[in-house]
């Protein structure tokens, strides 16, 4: 049925299966059962096969793509983590605080002013 659906002889399925190119499961009387997404595997093969791609170059691009889309998997959940993490402080706004301390402002609150004096420092014993 697989070969009818990808359109492949029997025997091209199961050298794709030797090679690791396309791993359909297994039944229990050790019979291959091939998903929707290895029929689309299979398409895929067959379309580089015909564009002179050799097999070790198939399985080699095969083998990218899937850690392209691992990779793309783990960007969304490591950017997802930090909006998670940053949430709360995205949202909160500190400024210095008149003892030079950092204080947490709420959205629109502007900090107080510094006092406008000018604190001079001279060593002891000079007048």
């Amino acid at each position: 049925m697989a070969a009818e659906l990808a359109d492949m002889h029997p025997q091209t399925l199961r050298q794709y299966d030797r090679l690791g190119i396309v791993s359909p499961s297994r039944a229990p009387g050790k019979s291959r059962r091939y998903s929707q997404r290895d029929v689309n595997r299979l398409r895929e093969v067959q379309r580089l096969s015909h564009e002179g791609v050799s097999l070790e170059g198939i399985k080699r691009i095969l083998e990218l793509e899937n850690q392209v889309a691992a990779l793309q998997h783990r960007v969304t959940e490591l950017t997802e983590e930090l909006a998670r993490r940053r949430g709360p402080l995205e949202s909160r706004i500190f400024a210095a605080g008149t003892a030079g301390d950092v204080v947490s402002l709420a959205r629109g609150q502007r900090p107080r002013p510094r006092s406008q004096a000018v604190v001079v420092w001279r060593p002891r014993g000079d007048a």
